[in-house]
């Protein structure tokens, strides 16, 4: 096409033209607008009859940057206007929509001011629709098809405009939400600007008393959270090196089982080794009524409060801090080791002074996960904490109840923001600059250094009984879905099932009677089309990260990384403050949960595609372009079909956290979409243990029949042919073998 800017200039008019130009009430999935009075009906109508027939005069200047680019038709693309038009034509388009969008809402002026300087405004809007949305991003993809005319980036538009369309969507969904939550947290009640209440707020005796330290109390929130990641990461980053080291140095039999159990734990709702630990350690638990026969101890509630909640985050995070370290302990070069026995170090000073220097990264990433894992834990703290309050829930009950303090609960988020940033950026200070590289391209023999006696008998001793009691534990999540109510009657029954997940027969066919199949089908279906969405930002992300070269790239990747750092709950009250009003009206939606998974997964798509694409030679990128193909082309018949591992594991990653969410999604469900953790987290308020661990166990059983169908039909990337050798004996004597190759 002679001129690339015409389709998206297409889709502005459009938008401008033809599309609800506002959200509709009855979602944004719901197609009832075409049969329900559209478009002379002003609650469906486009931007253009929005403007002309109900007073919306501030809609049709929208129209000005959608005929400039007309003119360009008959230009070449190196005559300086076309670049000239298509930059102003699309930065004015996304300022001035942006602008009025801000300006006016659902009562008139939203800024203090405007009405005396514009007058009373009679008139309301409500937030962007369709209509909106394409013209957004028409304008955003004419202003980068703009950049590439005048030679950024080498004029390449699909690079540009994933850029712009990158950097627009980090903007919008995390930087913008963020930045609202530190706004909020300067604001009274009331909604005025108050830094006097802000002060006020961060330095509350329940966020840092230290009461605790003389009279036995809980400390304030903030001393109580720090207290608990730091525990909680320490021990987990001890025991996944435990665990490491036992699969990697010592002969034990069950390695691949042990591997087995580090699954579990991350497709397994988050509280739900919280309600296994009460149904083992509570007041009715098993192991208390056994203690309580056989030695005559006093049941006590000893499970709620720190020591539940910190047994709970070790059990859950575990398995994380296994994943990562597993890879850097086998990373450790084995001529390395055996230099240093050469020198006649033993075993211990050797693992001392050489194995584990080597292995500071995966400690560092290690800690900083589970770290930041446990400030974001909802679920634990929810379901054990008892009189024990953390961040993460106090900012959930600032907002839901009787308190109702929106600013209250920002100041919280920003205290839980700065403690996970600080230790990302002490983590990124203690690795230092020095080089931890320990595999080359040059071969390395040699075996790995076994454990001396002492090491692996404190490696056994700490790793294998968190192995029985995993078993344990989810043992007793399947179990306690088939009896009739746990610690009081332990007679077999299928009720709960039944309760949640029944199903019966009418005149219409199948009728879904189970109280569940609603959350479930939601999340189910919310789930699914996040996933794919991810997967696409993460690995678009990744290729642009890899195969090009831009200025402020830099700020870009730690643009794209940011939401990994902020807790689930941050996000959940910054989408809450950002999208509860015009132009962005989201909250109470379905799109809203999505945008949040996609965001708030992104960058684990975003490193799997980099660790993928760092693998491929760019000379299979430069064989394409020199071929013809654009990089568009290129792209996705290139690079793509080579990052199937990588579009699994994002695939697969995003959908578990989806559907296991709690800390972001608590704060964002509604009557309509009711996520299938929230709903557990209800069954569990009202003492409905029983169905709440029946859910459960649907949940991680739909979770690991999805994970193997993922990797069926996304199939295995084919980096070569599969080639036979048959040599063919005959009498001649200069007849020599055949090959014959056979496509994988």
């Amino acid at each position: 096409m002679k001129h690339s800017f015409i389709p998206w200039l297409l889709l502005g008019w459009i938008g401008f033209l033809l599309m609800p130009w506002y959200l509709l009430e009855d979602g944004f999935w719901s197609f009832v607008w075409l049969t329900d009075g559209y478009p002379t009906d002003l609650y469906y109508a486009p931007a253009i009859l929005q403007g002309m027939l109900g007073d919306k005069l501030w809609l049709l200047p929208l129209a000005l940057p959608l005929i400039a680019p007309l003119r360009l038709i008959s230009l070449q693309k190196n005559d300086p206007r076309y670049s000239r038009y298509l930059i102003l034509s699309g930065a004015l388009g996304l300022i001035y929509m942006m602008s009025q969008g801000f300006a006016i809402g659902i009562s008139g002026w939203q800024f203090a001011g405007l009405d005396t300087l514009f007058g009373e405004l009679e008139q309301q809007q409500y937030g962007f629709g369709y209509g909106a949305m394409l013209c957004g991003l028409s304008f955003l993809m004419l202003l980068t098809t703009g950049l590439a005319a005048t030679g950024f980036l080498k004029g390449d538009v699909f690079v540009t405009g994933s850029i712009g369309l990158i950097v627009a969507l980090v903007g919008l969904f995390v930087f913008f939400p963020v930045s609202q939550v530190l706004l909020s947290a300067f604001m009274n009640n009331d909604g005025v600007f108050a830094p006097t209440a802000f002060f006020g707020k961060l330095f509350s005796d329940n966020i840092w008393s230290l009461s605790c330290l003389s009279d036995g109390y809980t400390c304030g929130t903030a001393w109580n959270s720090l207290t608990l990641a730091v525990l909680t990461a320490t021990i987990t980053t001890l025991l996944g090196l435990s665990f490491a080291l036992v699969v990697t140095r010592t002969g034990f039999r069950w390695k691949k089982s042990l591997r087995l159990l580090t699954v579990l734990p991350i497709i397994t709702p988050p509280f739900v080794i919280g309600l296994a630990l009460i149904l083992l350690f509570g007041r009715s638990g098993v192991v208390t009524e056994i203690f309580a026969d056989v030695f005559n101890i006093e049941p006590s509630r000893w499970i709620y409060g720190m020591p539940g909640v910190l047994f709970a985050q070790v059990l859950s995070f575990t398995p994380i801090s296994f994943l990562v370290l597993i890879g850097v302990v086998e990373g450790v070069s084995p001529s390395m080791e055996e230099a240093s026995q050469t020198l006649r170090a033993n075993r211990w000073h050797t693992f001392v002074n050489v194995s584990l220097p080597l292995m500071r990264p995966g400690l560092a990433n290690a800690f900083l996960l589970a770290f930041i894992e446990s400030l974001a834990d909802f679920g634990n703290p929810m379901v054990l904490g008892g009189d024990f309050d953390v961040l993460s829930t106090e900012i959930f009950f600032a907002i839901v109840g009787a308190q109702n303090d929106q600013g209250y609960a920002a100041v919280l988020a920003i205290i839980l923001l700065f403690f996970t940033l600080s230790a990302f950026f002490l983590q990124r200070h203690w690795i230092g600059k020095k080089s931890y590289t320990t595999v080359t391209g040059k071969a390395d023999s040699g075996t790995y250094m076994g454990l001396n006696h002492g090491m692996k008998l404190a490696c056994y001793m700490t790793a294998l009984p968190w192995a029985a009691l995993t078993i344990v534990i989810y043992g007793m999540i399947m179990f306690g879905g088939f009896v009739q109510n746990w610690g009081y009657d332990n007679s077999f029954t299928f009720q709960h099932y039944q309760d949640a997940f029944s199903i019966g027969w009418g005149e219409f066919g199948v009728i879904w009677e189970g109280a569940a199949w609603d959350s479930l089908w939601t999340t189910l279906s919310i789930s699914a089309i996040a996933a794919p969405f991810t997967a696409i930002v993460g690995l678009l992300t990744a290729y642009l990260l890899v195969r090009q070269q831009f200025k402020w790239k830099s700020a870009f990747e730690f643009g794209t990384m940011l939401s990994f750092a902020i807790p689930g709950t941050v996000i959940g009250i910054s989408y809450i403050l950002a999208f509860n009003v015009p132009p962005l009206e989201l909250t109470g939606t379905g799109v809203i949960l999505i945008i949040c998974f996609v965001f708030r997964n992104m960058p684990v798509g975003v490193r799997g595609g980099i660790a993928a694409m760092s693998q491929l030679d760019k000379s299979l990128d430069e064989a394409s372009l020199t071929l013809g193909a654009n990089s568009l082309m290129t792209f996705r018949r290139i690079i793509l079909p080579l990052l199937r591992p990588a579009i699994i594991a994002a695939l697969v990653y995003s959908f578990v956290r989806a559907i296991t969410s709690v800390s972001a999604v608590i704060f964002l469900v509604s009557a309509d979409h009711n996520m299938a953790t929230s709903y557990i987290i209800g069954l569990v308020e009202n003492g409905e243990y029983g169905i709440a661990i029946a859910y459960c166990s649907v949940l991680i059983l739909v979770m690991l029949t999805t994970i193997i169908g993922i990797n069926v039909f996304v199939g295995e990337r084919r980096l070569r042919r599969n080639v036979s050798v048959s040599a063919s004996t005959t009498s001649s004597s200069n007849s020599g073998p055949s090959l014959k190759e056979k496509h994988a």
